[in-house]
């Protein structure tokens, strides 16, 4: 089920590093160098494949963007803030 504005809203405020874009939700990662870009991808896949929810990740040298949907809800659902928090946790170690 797509989420309202406010609840979108209200979790963006308490997750500076992501950002909206319409019914997308995104932000990069920076990594210490490729090798390490491609292990979080490998890693982002295996979260991505256990929660049979799947980013858009695009891989920029050092630098990963996700991007988060539900496309079967044409918007932001619970799932997408799941895995965002998810990728987040995987990310900020």
């Amino acid at each position: 089920m797509k989420l309202e504005d406010s609840e979108i809203d209200a979790w963006l405020a308490s997750h500076p590093k992501w950002q909206r874009e319409g019914d997308l939700i995104h932000r990069e990662v920076t990594l210490s160098s490729f090798p390490a870009a491609i292990a979080y991808v490998v890693q982002a896949g295996f979260l991505a494949e256990a929660a049979n929810h799947h980013p858009d990740l695009d891989i920029r040298w050092c630098t990963v963007r996700i991007g988060l949907t539900t496309h079967d809800a044409d918007g932001i659902t619970k799932k997408d803030l799941a895995l965002a928090e998810a990728l987040s946790a995987l990310a900020d170690v």
